[in-house]
């Protein structure tokens, strides 16, 4: 699922409409307020419950960790009380946002501008597959393991980053088809990651330097990867 934009006067201007990328670091929580069909998919508008930003129609914003555009707003006073995206099918069959239902929380960001703090990781919003969680360990430190299908496994990395719901984390632990993330009270608190139960679906985006180099690999070995990371091993392997 892309970054989703509509044609609209100006969109030509670079300065005015940046291509979406994030940070991972969620600076609200909204609210679906409503959805909608409609013939290219569906209509939700989410509540920005007090938050000081001020989208513009054709800003992107990360909601749930899928980067959609602002297709309208509805002011209230100088804020901006709720925003509108259009939402097309494939985002909403294969990101959790098709799941959404009136009253659930998302997590929401901002695009980045070059004045941005990278203080996550680099973030297209671009979800690559809906992880189940699989269990979740609340004593002592808070651990949710989440199963993740065997194409997107290469693009996991112990210690590296990754992307769920949006959400800038480490990679605590990892398996041969799961891995597990350590959350901290202050993400509990700022995020949905807190509502989390086992068996729930979540959005998870690869790190994108991750994903250039299995896809360098998998060209250069014609999509064996697996064979492609053996060979690697065996190279650095002392005579």
């Amino acid at each position: 699922a892309t970054c989703e934009r509509q044609d609209r006067p100006g969109r030509d201007d670079p300065l005015r409409y940046p291509p979406g990328m994030f940070t991972g670091l969620v600076q609200h929580l909204g609210r679906i307020e409503s959805r909608s069909p409609t013939p290219s998919g569906a209509s939700l508008w989410v509540s920005l419950e007090a938050w000081d930003h001020r989208p513009d129609p054709g800003a992107s914003i990360s909601v749930a960790g899928c980067c959609l555009t602002v297709a309208d707003r509805r002011p209230a006073g100088e804020r901006i009380e709720a925003v509108r995206f259009d939402v097309v099918p494939q985002t909403l069959e294969r990101t959790t946002i098709g799941r959404l239902d009136v009253g659930d929380r998302v997590n929401l960001e901002p695009s980045a501008t070059p004045a941005t703090l990278l203080g996550g990781h680099l973030v297209q919003g671009h979800v690559d597959e809906v992880g189940r969680v699989l269990s979740i360990a609340t004593e002592g430190e808070w651990r949710v393991r989440i199963g993740v299908g065997a194409s997107f496994a290469p693009l996991l990395v112990p210690r590296g980053s990754i992307a769920v719901e949006g959400v800038s984390l480490t990679i605590a632990e990892l398996g041969r088809e799961w891995f597990e993330v350590a959350l901290i009270p202050e993400t509990l608190e700022r995020t949905t990651l807190g509502d989390l139960k086992a068996g729930d679906g979540v959005n998870l985006e690869g790190d994108c330097i991750a994903k250039m180099v299995v896809r360098v690999l998998e060209t250069r070995v014609g999509g064996d990867l697996r064979g492609a990371v053996d060979a690697i091993g065996r190279n650095a392997s002392p005579d």
